[in-house]
């Protein structure tokens, strides 16, 4: 027996995507960015923990989030050209490799420039391995670029969703919207 078609994300994938979302916009507005004096100073304290504590709440929910993807029923996928599926794989599979490439790098980096991990509340999480500054500095600053790119690419992926939506007339933007504001979208108008 087939089970029924559906259309949507059930409300759990739903949070785990909006939660990973808002947790990456977050992380990215509070980082200090720039040199390690500048990201160290103790003026930037506050931004740092902040930016670090999201950044390893990232790493967690998409831990979490990859865990129910692997049990979830996925809606049925929309009817697309195969390059269509094509890019929407291969843009989920980077946006996954850079939920887990970022906060690493992160982590990494800083312990190898020999500094703790410094989470809200003043949590320090020292580094278990020797520090090696060379190769921590190359790390930051390869965190730095992930981080751009985890945006640009969360942008296509935002962009391809509402292309679906109004160009194609597809249920993939509403598939991962609450129900609520599924309602409240308009249709495409023909």
């Amino acid at each position: 027996m087939r089970s029924p078609d559906i259309s949507r994300y059930g409300i759990v994938a739903q949070s785990l995507h909006w939660i990973t979302a808002a947790l990456v916009l977050a992380a990215f507005t509070l980082g200090p960015g720039g040199s390690e004096e500048h990201v160290y100073a103790a003026a930037r304290n506050s931004d740092r923990q902040w930016h670090e504590t999201l950044g390893v709440m990232v790493f967690f929910i998409s831990t979490v989030r990859l865990a129910w993807a692997a049990v979830d029923r996925r809606p049925d996928p929309a009817l697309a050209h195969p390059w269509m599926d094509s890019a929407s794989r291969i843009v989920q599979g980077g946006l996954y490799l850079l939920l887990f490439a970022v906060p690493l790098t992160a982590i990494a980096g800083a312990w190898l420039e020999n500094h703790p991990l410094t989470l809200v509340g003043d949590v320090n999480i020292i580094a278990p391995f020797a520090a090696d500054h060379a190769l921590g500095a190359m790390i930051a600053e390869a965190h730095g670029w992930l981080g751009d790119a985890i945006l640009w690419l969360a942008g296509l992926h935002a962009a391809a969703a509402v292309y679906h939506h109004w160009m194609l007339g597809d249920r993939v933007l509403v598939s991962m919207l609450p129900d609520w504001l599924a309602r409240l979208l308009p249709a495409r108008r023909d």
